[in-house]
């Protein structure tokens, strides 16, 4: 049998990438700090273990354990905005614990390395991004971002490691955690309208995304191991019509049941229009846009609503900046 490793499988994307690997056939291996996912998301079906990926002596043990032919390395700290402010922590968590993962797989000569970018590496860009841009991103989330896509072009011709790199954007629904307040802007609405707070806003609410539902995009990163045309090649993945963060705040609202709410805070320094054209993952992969921001929005309000209980919002400890720290993010940091 297939044996995986699957980094962040206690996540939102990598628990469903888990579910996607199981479907398969594959026997997985889940890798874990739990620093932003819950072993409860993790498919009883996989193994199960905690731990970092800047540990590099576990990694090395688990490679020479399992002898994995795929690897998907979903594990990141995705907070773009918050990435300016922990620089240490970012690129640590985003680009030492991936290097971790590629000497191993080097060395145990995996065949096939998956990982999942992000479009933050495009920075302010023409629009839509494709992947024929030279990258310029403007933060640290995407600089590491994209540090970890240019070792992985350099490992492939180094040592012959291959590789699909994904670069996904706004993903969102079931299984995502709401109780972060500084990434997932749908989770922090809902969570906001559940605890009967306004939606709180950056800016004029007129910036652009493109939001992706997690259904649409798991079984094509998860099957893209298997058509070797892809290997070395780099693909957008979501969803392709955009959408202002006003219109985003309505379209939960309306899932929700409840009143439109919003409050209206400074503009922080982000990219303003990101979105992606997705003309090459379509042709070479099969990709298909088919959940409409109504109908995913609607599923995940329905999860939200069902939940029993909230979880605590996440504290943060972390911070080494505070000059120009979005001051409503000072109540979340220790």
């Amino acid at each position: 049998m297939t044996k995986v490793l699957v980094t962040g499988c206690a996540g939102f994307m990598g628990s469903h990438v888990v579910n996607c690997c199981i479907e398969q056939g594959y026997e997985v291996v889940g890798l874990d700090d739990l620093s932003g996912g819950f072993e409860e998301n993790v498919n009883p079906q996989a193994t199960f273990v905690k731990g970092d990926i800047l540990d590099h002596a576990l990694v090395s043990k688990l490679f020479e354990d399992h002898q994995f032919t795929y690897v998907y390395h979903l594990a990141a700290y995705a907070a773009e905005g918050l990435s300016q402010f922990i620089k240490r922590y970012n690129y640590n968590n985003n680009l030492i614990g991936s290097v971790n993962l590629i000497n191993e797989s080097i060395k145990h000569k995996v065949k096939c390395f998956v990982f999942t970018s992000s479009i933050a590496v495009y920075g302010t860009n023409q629009l839509p991004m494709t992947e024929e841009l030279t990258p310029m991103p403007e933060d640290s989330y995407g600089i590491a971002k994209y540090a970890v896509e240019q070792e992985l072009k350099a490992s492939h011709e180094m040592f012959g490691l291959n590789y699909v790199i994904f670069r996904p954007h706004n993903v969102y629904g079931v299984r995502q955690n709401i109780s972060d307040p500084f990434r997932n802007v749908i989770g922090i609405f809902m969570r906001k309208i559940l605890e009967g707070e306004p939606m709180t806003i950056f800016g004029d609410g007129e910036q652009t995304r493109a939001f992706t539902c997690v259904n649409d995009i798991t079984p094509i990163i998860v099957d893209s191991v298997k058509n070797k045309e892809a290997y070395q090649e780099v693909f957008n993945i979501g969803a392709t019509q955009p959408y202002s963060v006003n219109a985003l705040a309505e379209q939960i609202a309306q899932a929700m049941g409840k009143e439109l709410k919003v409050t209206h805070l400074p503009a922080r320094n982000e990219v303003l229009h990101a979105y992606a054209d997705h003309q090459k993952v379509e042709k070479m992969l099969g990709y298909q846009d088919k959940t409409s921001l109504e109908d995913g929005i609607t599923e995940m309000a329905q999860w939200v609503m069902s939940l029993s209980e909230l979880r605590p919002t996440s504290k943060f400890t972390e911070i080494e900046l505070t000059e120009g720290l979005p001051p409503v993010w000072l109540q979340y940091i220790t």
